[in-house]
């Protein structure tokens, strides 16, 4: 028996901008992408990789291999060459394991082939897609003469720039096995770190998106496909949550409703009233469902 892991989340809702320092011209703008026919601002699931291993990194006496230093603003590493993984039983780091790592090298010598040392991540997470459609919202506003020492290099007038921004929930996935780590009981930190995201799509890392669940459904199941990416939906703009697809699935026999632990905000509408009817597990708390995914997932490795 293979065990698997899978979840959808959405956030709640907020105001999300740039937090990449890209530009054009004087305006920041957003990640989008055409979804359903609709232009919708985006995540990338690297974002939500660097926030997950930062959380990681805190859970794990060790901490993890890779670690992002804010005062030089890049990464230090504790074991670069990942020099546990080559005998059974070396020691090696929790990033490593879940998200996993690729180190290459060109070849010394011409007409000899490089190397690289690749794992694949055992933690697969999707892209995070905007539940509502963008409407085109842009601020505009003026930074003070001297505000910053690149902001205006000459004359004493204000410096005008503008923002694009989002005020929408994201929605995302998250896959998992288990048996591919190679300690286990990572997948139970995992979820945890999961579960307490917040700063991952904000203005420049200057304000907030708390990108934690507002509602998690998790599958752990021995089924290898997901059957449950991007599930969420919205009757009112984002006001509330629906999944009726979700539905849909577990009642044509796609899904076994034993499987699913539901959490947050989908327990009190309709289709969450639905799946606990239908027999899933469903909580109004994320991190009661999420203590429930970890006892499960523990009784099932014992």
């Amino acid at each position: 028996m293979t065990l698997h892991i899978f979840a959808n989340i959405v956030t709640d809702y907020g105001t999300a901008a740039n937090n990449r320092g890209e530009t054009e011209g004087n305006t920041t703008t957003l990640q989008k992408l055409i979804w359903k026919g609709a232009v919708h601002t985006t995540v990338s699931a690297e974002a939500i990789r660097f926030e997950t291993r930062k959380h990681l990194a805190a859970m794990e006496p060790g901490g993890t291999n890779r670690t992002w230093n804010e005062d030089t603003r890049t990464n230090d590493w504790q074991k670069p060459g990942f020099d546990g993984w080559g005998k059974k039983g070396g020691d090696t780091f929790i990033d490593d394991d879940l998200l996993g790592y690729m180190s290459a090298e060109a070849a010394k010598e011409e007409g000899k082939a490089g190397s690289a040392k690749v794992r694949r991540a055992v933690l697969e997470v999707t892209r995070a897609v905007s539940l509502t459609p963008w409407p085109g919202d842009t601020t505009f506003n003026a930074a003070s003469p001297g505000a910053t020492p690149s902001a205006a290099k000459k004359g004493n007038n204000p410096v005008p720039y503008g923002a694009e921004i989002h005020a929408t929930r994201y929605q995302y996935g998250i896959a998992m096995t288990p048996d591919r780590l190679r300690q286990s009981d990572r997948a139970t930190k995992a979820l945890q770190a999961i579960a307490n995201l917040r700063t991952v799509a904000g203005n420049h890392g200057r304000f907030l998106f708390d990108f934690s669940p507002a509602a998690i459904v998790f599958r752990v199941t021995e089924d290898p496909a997901p059957r449950l990416l991007y599930c969420f939906g919205t009757p009112d703009a984002g006001h509330t949550l629906s999944a009726d697809e979700l539905v849909r699935r577990v009642r044509s026999g796609d899904i076994e409703a034993s499987e699913l632990i539901i959490g947050g905000e989908l327990a009190t509408t309709d289709s969450g009233k639905a799946l606990a009817e239908l027999g899933a597990d469903v909580k109004e708390g994320i991190k009661a469902a999420t203590q429930a995914v970890c006892d499960r997932v523990a009784t099932v490795s014992a």
